[in-house]
């Protein structure tokens, strides 16, 4: 049983260099602490990161911390305490770091791995999902494709193999990119992702050629203004029914695996026609969504997605998080952890992602604070072939 003798927070960088919190915890089995990334391109339904800003969650945990003494944390369900503690009083990020703290607190007291307390018969490994080439918002230069992300979605027999698979190819995508985009400086984005002046069809001509399954995050909201799909590379306009034939010609003529917010996140009746159109591809909900149960239910009565993006910090509630999960796989829908833009060296991602064995884990392919993820599920599975 871990009991919370005292919590502070203070703000750290993330990997954009913007702040973000570390919630530190002192309990009867040691210290331990946590942190939250931050997200860039946010659905409007997401949760707020803070109640008003982040020095005003860290004080208001100072303020709190008497109050956790009362509470004896023994297995996950009991982190409903904690919520009930301080839900309405911080945002999401602080939620989510106080609870990763605490769930490694119950993870050293009970002797255990973290991805036990979740649940101690998991066995099934995610595949990875990694962001090789990037535009959107993640990308700051002046010409670049209007869709977020361009996925590898490699499915070899381990996280290794995966991983080792997609550096690979990653490495050679940049002698591609120096040849067609002459523009490209060999210039790694938010997410560590390449930058390149080409747009989506000449990016996914670029990544066709490794015959290797393949995923769009278009984060469709982000360019979607008075009904209208605004596109700058090259200027258009296209409506929904014309982004509809769009996205379908694009998951056609490049058998595309994985297709990611392909409509605005309110647009719940394209994402069902896509669907529907389309039912041996993932259609993922993101802005969709946002780990939340109502959108979920909703996105569940309108058969609008077969597969959601879960990203902790999005709800910060930890055990509502085990609803949305509980919720997907009731109805069959494909559970996607993510990363957020803005990461930390936080590992507990990879705990959480497995714990809810969760179908993938979508968390880039560069930059230590991703790494740092990915070989923590490398870490599990080792140990469990042992």
């Amino acid at each position: 049983m871990v009991v919370i003798r005292s919590v502070s927070a203070k703000s750290i960088f993330d990997s954009r260099k913007e702040k973000t919190i570390e919630v530190s915890i002192k309990t009867n089995v040691g210290e331990f602490k946590a942190s939250a990334p931050n997200g860039k391109s946010k659905g409007k339904h997401e949760a707020k990161s803070y109640k008003k800003n982040l020095l005003g969650d860290i004080e208001t945990l100072k303020k709190f911390s008497d109050y956790f003494s009362m509470e004896n944390i023994d297995f996950f369900d009991d982190l409903k305490r904690i919520e009930d503690i301080v839900s309405g009083n911080v945002g999401a990020n602080t939620l989510f770091a106080l609870e990763s703290a605490i769930l490694k607190a119950m993870a050293k007291e009970k002797k255990k791995e973290v991805w036990e307390i979740v649940d101690s018969k998991a066995r099934k490994f995610p595949r990875l999902v990694g962001n090789c080439i990037g535009g959107g918002k993640h990308s700051g230069n002046e010409k670049k494709p209007d869709f977020q992300e361009f996925l590898l979605i490699p499915n070899e027999k381990s996280t290794k193999e995966n991983f080792e698979l997609m550096k690979k190819i990653k490495e050679k995508v940049e002698q591609d990119l120096k040849e067609f985009d002459e523009k490209f400086k060999s210039i790694k984005n938010d997410e560590y992702a390449w930058e390149t002046s080409l747009n989506e069809k000449e990016v996914l001509d670029v990544l066709l050629k490794y015959e290797i399954p393949l995923g769009l995050d278009i984060a469709a909201s982000s360019f979607y203004s008075r009904k209208k799909y605004l596109y700058k590379n090259p200027m258009l306009k296209r409506d929904s029914g014309e982004q509809f034939r769009y996205i379908s010609n694009l998951i056609e003529n490049f058998d595309l695996f994985y297709i990611e917010d392909p409509f605005d996140e309110e647009d719940f009746e394209d994402f069902s026609k896509l669907t529907k159109k389309f039912a041996n591809k993932l259609i993922v909900g993101d802005d969709l969504t946002v780990t939340n149960p109502e959108r979920l239910e909703k996105a569940i009565k309108m058969k609008s997605i077969n597969a959601l993006i879960v990203k902790p910090n999005q709800i910060g509630n930890l055990t509502e998080v085990k609803t949305v999960c509980e919720l997907a796989k009731k109805y069959g829908i494909k559970i996607i952890f993510s990363h957020r833009s803005g990461e930390t060296n936080e590992d507990i991602l990879a705990d959480l992602t497995f714990g809810f064995q969760a179908d993938f884990l979508k968390c880039g392919i560069a930059g230590k604070e991703r790494e740092v993820k990915i070989k923590r599920l490398i870490e599990i599975e080792k140990d469990l072939a042992r």
